[in-house]
């Protein structure tokens, strides 16, 4: 943690794939690169390959088919995919490198190591059910990728972990791909607590607004209203934390040396 904070560059691709550019190092959460999900449908547009091109390892948080779509990870030939020790197997299965890392992990200039995650209400009966957020630092900063999760109490924990006071960025689920949540999933409100438990300075809301089944797009406002909920819950309860508002593609570039 030693030396000037290291550069980060925060670019959402949808869902719950975020490009992070931390420190020269390319980290890629929960790929999904393709048009549509099964039978989900996307909007907006899929992400193009130059945006994810040069990745150094993928952050994978768990098996369900909105975060590891396998052609989507086939389009990551050779990159490590650092995930839980089930799925890690599960992916090397399938011709991919996966990596289970016990502690903190070197990925170039940045450290990646797994955290809890409770998610476990939908289990699949053909994948593992292993589930894990990843904490990342490199040269002073740090930055949470909650993967899907609830609360839970160890969350007050991860900034000593990561050896700062308060995180710096909490890249935090705030919906989902209908209108209601199942369980082990975070809302607008449970997000903006998870931002207040961790002391996040920025909050990315991810897992909104982008994937959806045939014709539920047109019931409702549901789509797109998490993230106006999202901003108006951290700013009443996390008053420290500001919210990275941009649309899929739109790159965000933190220095802490010089703010945003």
């Amino acid at each position: 943690m030693d030396g000037a904070p290291g550069p980060l560059r925060l670019t959402w691709l949808g869902h719950s794939t975020v490009v992070i550019d931390l420190a020269g190092t390319r980290l890629l959460t929960d790929p999904l690169l393709r048009a549509h999900n099964t039978l989900l449908r996307r909007s907006p547009p899929p992400p193009r390959p130059e945006q994810w091109a040069g990745t150094d390892a993928v952050l994978l948080s768990h098996l369900h088919l909105d975060h590891a779509e396998l052609r989507s990870l086939r389009l990551l030939p050779g990159v490590p995919v650092l995930t839980g020790p089930d799925n890690a197997r599960w992916a090397t299965r399938r011709g991919l490198r996966g990596v289970a890392p016990e502690g903190w992990a070197t990925v170039g200039a940045a450290q990646v190591r797994l955290v809890p995650a409770v998610h476990h209400d939908r289990p699949l009966p053909h994948r593992p059910q292993d589930a894990h957020g990843h904490l990342l630092r490199a040269r002073g900063t740090t930055v949470w990728f909650a993967g899907d999760t609830e609360l839970y109490p160890a969350m007050a924990d991860l900034p000593g972990l990561a050896g700062a006071d308060r995180l710096d960025v909490a890249i935090v689920p705030i919906g989902g791909w209908g209108p209601r949540l199942s369980g082990g999933h975070m809302g607008p409100e449970q997000a903006a607590r998870a931002c207040a438990t961790t002391g996040a300075r920025y909050a990315l809301p991810v897992h909104w607004g982008t994937l959806h089944a045939p014709l539920m797009r047109q019931v409702g406002g549901w789509f797109d209203r998490p993230l106006d909920a999202f901003v108006s819950a951290v700013a009443v309860g996390a008053p420290g934390c500001e919210v990275v508002r941009v649309a899929p593609g739109e790159p965000w570039t933190l220095d802490l040396g010089l703010g945003r």
